[in-house]
């Protein structure tokens, strides 16, 4: 089996220190605040508290995808080392990435034709992406090899289970996901939606919740009710947020209340700048292993 390199977009969502841990490669998207270009570098150009705080006092924000010709300068390194490459993107349904890394891949491919470039569509984003990634990098260190590596991603990526809610709708009126009037009377009612990822990888709304109590309460239920074996999941939970970490720790421990034998603590990180500036500041994701994700 030629060694391969195990590789993702920084859109996965986790620490810096995670992705080495796990010897897991990224490559970064990129995002405009006000007017000046950085790097989506997992908090390193600009902290997560500066970035949503400068967001909450409106600043603006633009985001861009990784391009072909940065997929081709960040694979050929590892090419050249005679490794191969499983490269995860962020979900189609919400980034065109996935064409410029198949682009790269076809590019990269008459040159290197020797190594193997396997490019997987996540369908996921966020931590939840992150949480795709680290059971692919336990598979890989039990011994699985890229193709039943891939085969096994393409089977199992829609078990990952995405639930999101917001406690602020200033950025989904923004980012027209909502309009505004919805948001107007969403925020006077102090109406929470709760949203989750399909089967083609596309947010979608599944209900509204008046006040994050009740929001809260429900993303949880949505665990109990898809979670792989239930109440008994064993499974690992990820949790993000965008500057409200209290209310991610409630989560958290409602999680690790009533499912008992989780494996390990609930892990919180912070939402990212790229997928941060479509959601703004309030919003809480969790994620799970579960049933198969429907439309």
């Amino acid at each position: 089996m030629n060694p391969y390199v195990l590789s993702c977009c920084s859109t996965a969502d986790l620490s810096a220190e995670h992705f080495e841990s796990r010897d897991i490669r990224y490559i970064c998207f990129h995002f405009e605040l006000d007017g000046k270009q950085y790097e989506d570098n997992l908090g390193k150009s600009i902290s997560f508290e500066e970035f949503y705080n400068r967001m909450a006092n409106g600043s603006d924000t633009r985001t861009s995808q990784v391009n072909t010709e940065e997929f081709v300068s960040y694979f050929t390194p590892f090419l050249e080392q005679g490794l191969d490459i499983l490269h995860v993107t962020l979900s189609s349904g919400i980034s065109g990435v996935l064409n410029s890394a198949h682009m790269a891949q076809q590019e990269l491919s008459a040159k290197y034709p020797e190594r193997k470039i396997v490019i997987v569509d996540s369908l996921g984003a966020s931590s939840g992406y992150g949480l795709f990634m680290d059971k692919l990098a336990d598979l890989r260190d039990e011994g699985m090899d890229i193709l039943a590596l891939q085969d096994w991603a393409e089977k199992h990526k829609l078990n990952l289970h995405h639930w999101f809610f917001s406690t602020d709708l200033t950025f989904y009126v923004k980012g027209g996901r909502i309009s505004k009037a919805s948001g107007w009377f969403g925020t006077v009612l102090h109406i929470c939606p709760l949203l989750n990822m399909d089967d083609q990888g596309h947010l979608i709304p599944r209900s509204k919740h008046r006040g994050k109590h009740k929001v809260i309460k429900e993303i949880v239920n949505m665990m109990e009710e898809h979670a792989e074996n239930g109440l008994d999941y064993s499974g690992k939970c990820y949790i993000s947020n965008s500057a409200c970490l209290e209310d991610a720790q409630t989560v958290a421990a409602m999680v690790e209340e009533r499912f008992p034998k989780l494996n390990g603590k609930v892990e919180i990180n912070p939402i990212g700048t790229t997928i941060g500036s479509h959601t703004g500041p309030g919003t809480v994701a969790l994620f799970f292993w579960g049933d198969r994700r429907e439309r």
